[in-house]
């Protein structure tokens, strides 16, 4: 093991940081990922590095050349292009700066993993990071442990707490359920602890598949998840959910109809707040039934039914 880390600093809009952390953890030998530090005084934030992605790199990695900042630079680039692409604006994204050192291994292992808490998402629905001591306040309280920063959705983004509230609200129990770009697997495991009867999560990234089993035998639930999308999906759900970027929810909501039954409701996530008519004429288009707009700061989710007959 090196006795030294690299240590990637990005200049982001903090609204997208999912976004960006997943292309780093999909990317780059990352092993983990600091979204913002923070120092209170008296019960007051006196400052905050919100807006600066922390990005932990392995120097131990195969592909040495992964962490040349030449090959960073690039990665970066290519991927803003495709999401400037898809719709994002250049103040949506942030500057993208980036900073880059090698610093003396103090166990950053434990550095990151100090900002991470547990995440109350409502009353009754609580994210805890698996190494956290945790005893329930509720009765009822639907605990999820996860190890955050292992993939792409820890509770923590309003995107995901935007859907895990709608499956608090509309999954029926005994439900069959799907999720789309399952990542950590986070809002399976969450359906199946209130109550779906079957779940299903598939993602087009092959490295969280793993990741997502190992999250679901942690949390005692019983989820399929393999590699694939929407449009590959035969089956029919009581229950979606689908946080994924703007532009990718419209170009796929054909095909999230189609797994849908006959009155299903899909919970649709991963929407800022001005993209959102982007969403909604493919819902119009699809001939989906808007029942609800849920937001949570800049993000917002959109609740649709699919008629019956």
């Amino acid at each position: 093991m090196s006795d030294n880390y690299i240590e990637l600093q990005i200049k982001i809009n903090p609204e997208i940081e999912d976004v960006i952390s997943e292309i780093c953890f999909e990317n780059l030998p990352c092993e983990g990922i600091v979204l913002a530090e923070e120092a209170y005084k008296d019960l007051e934030m006196i400052s905050t590095t919100e807006g600066t992605l922390k990005v932990f790199l392995n120097p131990d990695n195969e592909n040495p050349e992964h962490l040349s900042l030449e090959y960073i630079k690039g990665l970066l680039n290519e991927q803003r292009d495709i999401l400037k692409a898809r719709g994002l604006t250049d103040d949506e994204l942030g500057s993208w700066e980036i900073e880059f050192a090698v610093k003396p291994n103090e166990d950053w292992s434990k550095k990151w993993k100090e900002k991470w808490d547990v995440t109350h998402v409502t009353d009754r629905i609580t994210v805890v990071p698996d190494w956290l001591e945790y005893s329930p306040h509720r009765e009822d309280e639907v605990i999820i442990r996860l190890e955050p920063g292992c993939a792409f959705g820890t509770g923590t983004h309003q995107t995901t707490q935007l859907c895990m509230k709608a499956i608090e609200k509309y999954l029926m129990s005994g439900a069959k359920m799907a999720d789309i770009g399952t990542g950590s697997g986070i809002l399976a495991i969450c359906a199946y602890k209130f109550g779906a009867k079957e779940v299903y999560g598939c993602d087009n990234d092959p490295t969280v598949i793993d990741v997502a089993k190992e999250n679901a035998l942690k949390n005692n639930s019983v989820c399929t998840f393999e590699l694939g999308t929407a449009d590959k999906v035969a089956e029919k759900f009581d229950f979606v959910c689908a946080n994924i970027l703007h532009n990718v929810l419209a170009e796929i909501m054909g095909d999230l109809k189609n797994i849908m039954k006959d009155g299903a409701i899909m919970a649709l996530s991963g929407i800022l707040d001005e993209k959102k008519p982007v969403v909604y004429d493919a819902i119009k288009k699809c001939g989906l039934e808007l029942i609800e707009e849920v937001h949570q700061d800049q993000w917002v989710a959109l609740i649709v039914r699919k008629f019956e007959g």
